[in-house]
């Protein structure tokens, strides 16, 4: 046997280390397709259950591994039950995974270099958003930092369009078959549209509707900023955190968007002189 290494009494093999990797390469790919959603806190919970079993059952506390490992015994048939959207979404990728393009290759070369970001201008949103205020058109959008949230964009229909006005008021328009549900924005981009969101179970004003509750939902399990645009007077809200801000004015909408997307990428507004409803504004 050909080991690659020794550390104490422990012989590490080349086949333990390629093993371990692959186990990495797997457990990466799983955390991409539950990033952004409630299935990863339930994962966690598993995952520290199982490291309490492993820590009792060292301990040789014989009644409390007992109980422990019978629950994990059925814990497996339960995981299947509670993920059973998420692993066949998970197969489905893995199935049409190509060493080209979004690969498992890409995962393993880490050290690859990540292509710079796009510009966002929110310029199209906020006059898409003045148009739709305007005009009582209930609109929901959901802005997402770091995560394009493919949980939540799979469940609508992907589009993977550039911003523009005219798209926007298009996928918001009552006759437009995408205008319920969300849009979900990443990196300049609309990701999907016609998207599903989780609700919250929270007590809210009356005044408020699924809207304002989908994306209250929202923003208590993923690190999102939600706009709300709503269908009986036109308000604007924003959802961030558990929070719900409502009754803003549009230059507050602006600098909000703003300030979320600047924490973690560029967002450029226009010159002052093309701008009239926020001059205060920097890029």
């Amino acid at each position: 046997m050909i080991y690659a290494f020794k550390i104490g009494f422990l012989d590490v093999r080349w086949i333990d280390i390629l093993d371990i990797l692959l186990v990495s390469v797997l457990l990466y790919q799983l955390y991409k397709l539950l990033k952004g959603s409630v299935a990863v806190r339930v994962l966690i919970g598993f995952l520290v259950l199982y490291l309490v079993y492993l820590v009792v059952r060292a301990a040789q506390m014989e009644l409390l591994a007992g109980i422990l490992g019978q629950f994990m015994g059925v814990g497996v048939l339960a995981a299947i039950i509670i993920f059973s959207q998420e692993i066949r979404k998970f197969l489905l990728i893995l199935g049409k995974t190509t060493f080209r393009q979004d690969g498992i290759l890409q995962s393993i070369m880490i050290w690859k270099k990540k292509e710079a970001k796009e510009v966002f201008n929110i310029t199209p949103i906020i006059e898409a958003t003045k148009s739709l205020s305007s005009t009582n058109t209930g609109a929901l959008m959901v802005f997402s930092r770091t995560s394009e949230l493919k949980f939540y964009a799979d469940s609508g229909d992907l589009m993977d369009a550039f911003i523009s006005k005219r798209l926007l008021i298009s996928i918001f328009n009552k006759y437009s078959p995408l205008h319920d549900g969300a849009v979900i924005i990443h990196q300049g981009k609309i990701r999907a549209a016609r998207c599903i969101l989780p609700v919250s179970e929270r007590d809210i004003p009356a005044q408020f509707g699924m809207r304002h509750r989908a994306a209250l939902g929202m923003s208590e399990a993923t690190d999102t900023l939600i706009l709300i645009i709503s269908e009986e007077t036109g308000s604007l809200s924003i959802a961030r955190n558990g929070v719900l801000d409502s009754n803003l004015s549009v230059p507050e909408v602006r600098k909000r968007i703003n300030t979320y997307l600047m924490e973690s990428e560029v967002a450029i507004e226009p010159d002052e002189t093309n701008d009239s409803d926020n001059p205060e504004v920097t890029s």
